[in-house]
């Protein structure tokens, strides 16, 4: 499989690079996508919820009213979850919500998610960028010319470039990661993928 290659003006550049069929051209296994994005957003969880049963409330001990002759229910204690200010039954508990999956399958999705894109026409190469000083208006006016107006775009670099992260950290629908960062849940989440020449290699090394 041959992709041409897209230089900094949004042009063919005529070079073209050819993409491992291992990495970029597999039958996509959307069930490897779900549990990985599953586990993404699991992990992300802080956990900290936490509401107040009856034991954890302040409040009196005495028994409210007498057991029998009231024509009522029973009630025993101010903190029952049946009475306003009282406990609650069953609440949420500060908990871990990561759990683990295979490395073979975590693999599996990213493969499957290039391929996706890459069958939807939504993944292009782009020549390696560089900028000599972080300028957020000339990164966003190079990704315009790159993305063709998608709305949500990753740009996925072959290592850490600060002048790149600089410059997109302020666009909400950018973003920049390295070739070794990259997850299923960000690649699925863009409209738009832009892998440079120097990354492509790098992808196919770590998922091939």
């Amino acid at each position: 499989m041959e992709l041409s290659v897209i230089n900094k003006e949004g042009k063919d550049s005529n070079k073209k690079v050819k993409l491992s069929e291992a990495v970029f051209g597999i039958e996509p296994n959307d069930h490897a996508i779900y549990l990985d994005v599953k586990q993404y957003l699991a992990n992300g969880r802080q956990g900290t919820s936490k509401a107040k049963e009856r034991a954890e409330i302040t409040g009196s001990t005495r028994k409210i009213k007498k057991q029998k002759g009231t024509g009522t229910a029973r009630a025993g204690s101010i903190k029952s979850p049946l009475f306003r200010g009282g406990g609650t039954v069953f609440g949420p508990r500060p908990r871990d919500y990561s759990f683990k999956l295979n490395k073979k399958l975590k693999r599996l999705a990213r493969c499957s998610a290039l391929s996706y894109k890459v069958k939807d026409g939504n993944l292009s190469i782009v020549d390696d960028i560089q900028m000599d000083a972080p300028k957020t208006k000339d990164f966003n006016n190079l990704i315009e010319k790159l993305n063709g107006g998608s709305k949500k775009t990753i740009l996925v670099v072959s290592d850490v470039n600060k002048n790149l992260y600089l410059s997109s950290r302020n666009l909400g629908g950018v973003k920049v990661v390295t070739a070794s960062d990259i997850n299923t849940y960000e690649l699925m989440n863009a409209s738009s993928v832009l892998i440079s020449v120097g990354a492509v290699e790098k992808l196919e090394q770590n998922l091939g």
